[in-house]
């Protein structure tokens, strides 16, 4: 009797890997990162060029994640990324453009901070085109639900194991076998350090090829020291050269400016004179930070804490500007005499520190106070209350005490960048 031909099974189809997040190294346009992220999230690449573009030009958000990125993400083809390259020392062309890439970014970002729109604008494309990579990967990613057959399962778990390659022979250990002078293991020769029963110290020829071998090993010395130490003194000739003559705002700009300047020279320097380390980086990301927060300062602080007063005695005296860049200033208007139904107008500003105007007992005052950060006190606050808090406005009329016959009216606008704004009521 006849039986059936069974009909041999194909092999199941290999089920594809899921693509690894790197660079490409063919589809770039400056560092692949767009081409890579078009590949592992199988979207195309100029959408995430367009969008970082926008990103870059609008808040700096794109300039920020593709410097970090470059950093972090290994080229295809290697397990080492840039950042890794850094930390190790070897500063190169590609390594300084991320970083340099990285920090205009995040300068960027830091003075946009107070633009709301462009913010929101920012972080809304951001979350758009995250969702949009997100959704695209695991729809390409998506297992099929397809069953396994029995038979072919079973013929997959009988097969024999895959024969692998021996793996490759290993360097001589550079403490634990014996060195000799054209730095290869081998027979004779000694230790740098060994085992507890090791035979003999090493001769002299050998002993150099050890020093030889460890400053190979070691790489290039570091110049993260001189180069902190140089930015210190450019940021100190830079700040002090400008002390007497500019706000204290442009001092540190050019300060910083000057020691960022040092940095970025450094990491230049470092890829071909020396080795520098995360610690310099960092340094040089904080600066770049302390620069935009120096360019938010108010121009109206000084440099010089001064104490001043004005004490106009009359109202022809009464200036309509009064300003003092930092210190305490105190504006004595108690002498001067308002006549019912007039009105006397006048404005004091102080960058940094206080400012205190004493008005007279019977007039009328609208107020208008703006502080940056710090605090406001007014006559019927009590003396020790204090809130700091930033961006302070108060728009306020303060009327004359009970009992008084009233007079005129002060328009009165006093504003302070750091700081406290005080008013008091003349007594009498």
């Amino acid at each position: 009797m006849n039986q059936p031909t069974e009909t041999p099974l194909a092999p199941p189809d290999p089920v594809p890997e899921a693509p690894q997040l790197r660079r490409s190294s063919g589809n770039k346009v400056i560092g692949g990162v767009c081409g890579g992220l078009g590949r592992y999230c199988d979207l195309d690449p100029v959408i995430f060029r367009i969008a970082l573009g926008v990103l870059s030009v609008t808040g700096g958000l794109g300039l920020v994640f593709y410097g970090f990125a470059w950093l972090l993400v290994p080229l295809e083809g290697e397990d080492e990324s840039e950042a890794r390259r850094l930390l190790t020392g070897r500063v190169e062309g590609a390594s300084l453009v991320a970083v340099l890439m990285a920090l205009a970014g995040c300068g960027i970002f830091l003075t946009m901070l107070n633009d709301g729109g462009v913010m929101t604008f920012g972080v809304l494309l951001t979350l758009l085109l995250a969702g949009a990579a997100v959704w695209s990967q695991r729809r390409s990613t998506a297992p099929a639900d397809v069953p396994l057959d029995p038979v072919a399962a079973q013929a997959v778990a009988d097969a024999p194991p895959e024969t692998k390659a021996p793996p490759a022979p290993s360097p001589p250990s550079w403490w634990r076998d014996p060195i000799v002078k054209d730095g290869t293991g081998g027979p004779g020769g000694g230790y740098l350090w060994g085992p507890a029963d090791a035979a003999a110290a090493p001769a002299p020829t050998a002993r150099k090829a050890v020093k030889a071998a460890v400053r190979e090993i070691r790489g290039p010395r570091s110049i993260g020291g001189l180069l902190f130490l140089a930015a210190l003194l450019a940021f100190g000739a830079g700040f002090g050269g400008t002390w007497r003559h500019q706000p204290l705002g442009t001092g540190l700009e050019i300060g910083f400016a000057a020691a960022l300047g040092v940095f970025g020279l450094g990491l230049v320097l470092s890829s071909l004179l020396g080795r520098t380390g995360s610690g310099t980086i960092f340094l040089a990301v904080l600066t770049a930070a302390l620069l935009a927060g120096s360019a938010a300062l108010p121009k109206s602080i000084d440099s010089h804490w001064v104490r001043t007063g004005w004490t106009p005695a009359a109202i022809g005296e009464v200036r309509p500007d009064y300003r003092l860049g930092t210190g305490v200033a105190t504006l004595d208007l108690s002498r001067i005499a308002v006549p019912p139904g007039r009105t006397l107008t006048t404005r004091a500003e102080v960058g940094a520190g206080k400012a205190r105007v004493v008005v007279p007992k019977d007039v009328t005052v609208n107020l208008t106070i703006d502080v940056g950060v710090g605090d406001i006190q007014l006559p019927s606050e009590r003396p020790g209350d204090i809130h700091v808090s930033p961006d302070q406005k108060r728009t306020t009329t303060l009327p004359p005490p009970a009992g008084t016959k009233p007079a005129g009216t002060l328009q009165l606008e006093l504003k302070v960048g750091v700081g406290q704004a005080e008013v008091d009521r003349a007594a009498s």
